[in-house]
């Protein structure tokens, strides 16, 4: 794997955009950013030493659904298709910890989406109430 540097404040991947290459900080720290419907920009999360990103673009080749952008200078290794590809021939092992990643993420998507869904409930009930 390549190892690239970006300085505080570059756009790593671009929501929208397509990928096939993950990221893995090994110094440094990211922002991950969302754009919500009003067209303002929310941030999802920070990741730091260890941490991959671009999994998902990684795995399907689909639009990023994520802007990253550097908190600070960064050194991070880009793991391209390829890289996968040889990496899940040779030693499937290897790839755990991306998967626990993916299953990581879809799990606290899950619970904000079942927290919304109260929240959506709670609204519900109280403007039947005031009804």
């Amino acid at each position: 794997m390549d190892i690239k540097k970006f300085k505080k404040g570059e756009v790593i991947i671009e929501e929208g955009t397509f990928g096939n290459k993950a990221y893995i900080i090994k110094s440094g720290s990211v922002e991950v950013v969302k754009r919500m419907a009003d067209g303002k920009n929310q941030q999802i999360s920070k990741l730091e030493k260890n941490d991959i990103f671009g999994e998902m673009g990684l795995i399907d080749q689909l639009p990023r659904t994520a802007t990253v952008c550097a908190l600070e200078d960064c050194s991070i290794s880009v793991m391209t298709s390829e890289n996968f590809d040889s990496l899940a021939k040779r030693n499937p092992q290897a790839l755990m910890p991306i998967l626990k990643v993916l299953a990581s993420r879809l799990r606290n998507t899950l619970k904000i989406i079942e927290e919304l869904d109260n929240q959506e409930q709670q609204n519900q009930a109280l403007t039947i109430g005031n009804i």
